[in-house]
């Protein structure tokens, strides 16, 4: 339902960046950029990354739409939307001088905002930014303040765990299970009989139980079994589906979400070992997120040094499954051939970009750590033959502009649910050690 009266929306800088097609998203109300925006997109202009593109893409898309008029009343973004109008800086309110330092870009952006309330007493200016910080500077001076949560999950509380557990289920069902020639169908579960594909099931009636799967494809349950993937077992029904889903051929995009301790990374790069003869190559990678506000530019020594920190845990999950065997072994040899071959290759995600995803397993570590668009762009470039797999825990987030509910994880796993080659389990029993799972729960 339209709005009685336009709302006047100021944009951030942070929203631009997260999203280059933003002004596309706000209806009929009309947008204000403020010229300090377009100075910081400048910055950003150059660069390979995420941020670099959709600075580009937003500066293209607002200058295919201007004309004298973008900065002299707007211009309009098309049918049934608002105007676009781009604000040159105002001199800085002497309301807001004794609080704000006018050098600060944000504070140029607030003070935008500011003024325009005043020039439009009977519209309603909502300043939209992802910043937390600026959010609250705008509600300290009576501004209306939201973040952009276009891309959110609505209930984080109701997102999708990838199995359900039946009970009540008839017993000759749980039985019939363990025969290699019966089919079982969904409504002989005694539940409602509606599953999402490739939706895992823990089937129980009093000491009898059967884990399995609704196979969309046949319309049948299919047992799940307690496998081994490399030497790594599975330790309960949770890490049973996931090992099912990664194994899989069939299943090309596999979500594992859980907090840490769970076994997500270990079961991933277990499963991509053991399904090694199906795919090119594996790579596994994470995104790079700089700590304390520190790029890893700052880091000493050459980019392999200055990426090991980052890429270690991921040799630490890499180590865990090879010493599992003596070195001796053939299997323990297999693995350091791999990685001497580069068939086996860890590395961080900005650096997996530009190359053939023909034929790959893809494991993306801490996807939590990730925009939406950033998820949309590494699963498009999945070519013929590709495996992705993205892992992560959705209330771990190192991002300065991502949380639960925004973040590109939780966003793949509501928009995914029901393809039928999408599978998604959420790991929630700890398996690291009883230490870890204490401190997990309880700090």
């Amino acid at each position: 339902m339209r709005s009685a009266k336009k709302k006047l929306f100021v944009l951030d800088t942070n929203i631009v960046l997260h999203d280059s097609s933003c002004i596309h998203q706000f209806d009929e109300h009309d947008i204000v950029i403020p010229i300090t925006v377009i100075e910081e997109l400048d910055q950003f202009k150059k660069g390979s990354g995420s941020l670099n593109y959709h600075a580009r893409e937003f500066l293209r898309t607002l200058d295919a739409l201007s004309e004298d008029r973008i900065f002299n009343g707007g211009i309009s973004i098309g049918a049934g939307k608002g105007k676009v109008i781009v604000k040159l800086d105002y001199h800085f309110h002497a309301d807001l001088a004794g609080s704000f330092n006018s050098s600060v870009p944000d504070h140029r952006i607030l003070n935008t905002a500011y003024h325009l309330s005043k020039e439009h007493p009977s519209r309603q200016v909502v300043l939209v930014t992802k910043d937390v910080n600026l959010r609250m500077k705008a509600k300290s001076v009576g501004i209306k303040a939201e973040d952009y949560t276009t891309d959110h999950v609505k209930d984080i509380d109701a997102l999708y765990k990838g199995y359900r557990t039946v009970l009540g289920c008839p017993s000759e069902t749980i039985e019939a299970m363990y025969e290699p020639s019966v089919s079982v169908g969904p409504g002989e579960l005694g539940g409602d009989g509606r599953y999402a594909p490739n939706e895992y099931l823990i089937l129980k009636n009093g000491r009898k139980s059967a884990l399995g799967r609704y196979d969309a494809a046949t319309e049948t349950v299919v047992r799940v079994d307690k496998g081994t993937a490399y030497g790594i077992v599975p330790r309960n029904a949770e890490q049973a589906f996931s090992l099912d889903a990664l194994m899989n051929d069939n299943i090309r995009l596999v979500t594992i979400s859980g907090k840490a301790g769970t076994g997500k990374t270990l079961l991933a790069l277990a499963a991509a070992i053991e399904r090694r003869r199906n795919y090119r190559q594996i790579f596994m990678a994470r995104p790079i997120v700089p700590l304390s506000n520190k790029d890893i530019g700052y880091l000493p020594g050459d980019i392999q040094s200055k990426l090991d920190p980052y890429m270690k845990p991921l040799h630490d999950n890499l180590g865990v499954i090879q010493n599992q065997f003596a070195e001796t072994d053939q299997r323990f040899r297999k693995i350091t051939e791999l990685l001497e071959e580069e068939k086996l290759v860890i590395e961080a995600l900005s650096y997996i970009r530009g190359r053939s995803l023909v034929k790959i397993y893809f494991i993306v570590d801490e996807a939590q750590n990730l925009t939406p668009h950033e998820v949309k762009t590494i699963i498009t470039r999945a070519g013929e033959g590709t495996k992705m797999v993205f892992t992560g825990d959705i209330f771990q987030i190192d991002h300065p502009y991502l949380d639960a509910q925004s973040n590109g994880l939780s966003y793949l796993i509501e928009r995914m649910q029901g393809q039928k080659l999408y599978a998604h389990v959420n790991l929630e029993k700890g398996e690291r050690s009883e230490l870890a799972e204490l401190a997990s729960d309880l700090l």
